[in-house]
């Protein structure tokens, strides 16, 4: 069975690397997902958004919070390169919850604070 190559990395560090059946990704376009065989794509990464990534060997799904960034596609390996990343199974759920608050208290000061609270909530399988 074909699969992608696939590395999430941040300015501090590689989130996550290995095979992959699928990744889905939320661009400034739109959702996409991308299987192997995908045609090369070079895009933008909502900021504040979740990745997704079925693992080859059949584990969980990998879910991750990004801030803004890129990623790209060409010859079944997958780049996700973020400004900010974190793994939805680290994310210190009662932080990213009061970080959420302190943001809707900001209003609009503070928008992308809050769309990355709530990526952050959603990576942790938590209703934001």
């Amino acid at each position: 069975m074909a699969t992608l190559k696939v590395g999430l990395v941040s300015p501090e560090r590689e989130v996550w690397s290995g095979e992959a059946k699928m990744v889905v990704a939320q661009t400034i376009e739109g959702e996409l997902g991308i299987l192997p065989g995908h045609a090369p794509v070079l895009g933008v990464l909502l900021d504040g958004s979740v990745v997704k990534i079925q693992p080859a060997e059949d584990g969980e799904w990998v879910t991750a919070m990004v801030g803004s960034g890129f990623f790209s596609i060409a010859n079944d390996e997958v780049s996700i390169l973020a400004e900010q990343a974190e793994l939805g199974a680290e994310v210190n759920v009662a932080e990213a919850r009061k970080a959420l608050e302190e943001a809707r208290a900001a209003g609009q000061a503070d928008a992308t604070a809050e769309r990355r609270a709530r990526a952050r909530l959603r990576a942790a399988g938590q209703d934001a």
